[in-house]
């Protein structure tokens, strides 16, 4: 499923929508590749994102509640890391 962070478009796999409090939550896995690693870390530590699924019809302002990342080395070319986001509505 796409998932758009900031106009940035991700793969998410094991997408879930949940809400709690009132507020929406989307946790989702994706790979990052040791191109891509610089420009999606630099968008992750701004931590202040518009959040779009276009597929659910869903859009909303969210910050990072859990973020994880698999051991591969980014900084060697040709790894790729599974990072894992839980972004929640501010």
């Amino acid at each position: 499923m796409e998932i758009q962070i900031n106009e940035h478009a991700f793969e998410g796999r094991q997408v879930e929508l949940n809400e709690t409090a009132g507020k929406k939550q989307v946790a989702f896995s994706f790979d990052v590749t040791s191109e891509t690693y610089h420009d999606v870390t630099t968008l992750l530590y701004k931590n202040d994102f518009q959040l779009n699924i276009p597929e659910k019809s869903l859009s909303f302002p969210a910050t990072i509640l859990e973020y994880a990342t698999s051991t591969a080395n980014l900084y060697e070319k040709g790894n790729t890391s599974e990072f894992y986001l839980k972004l929640g509505e501010k």
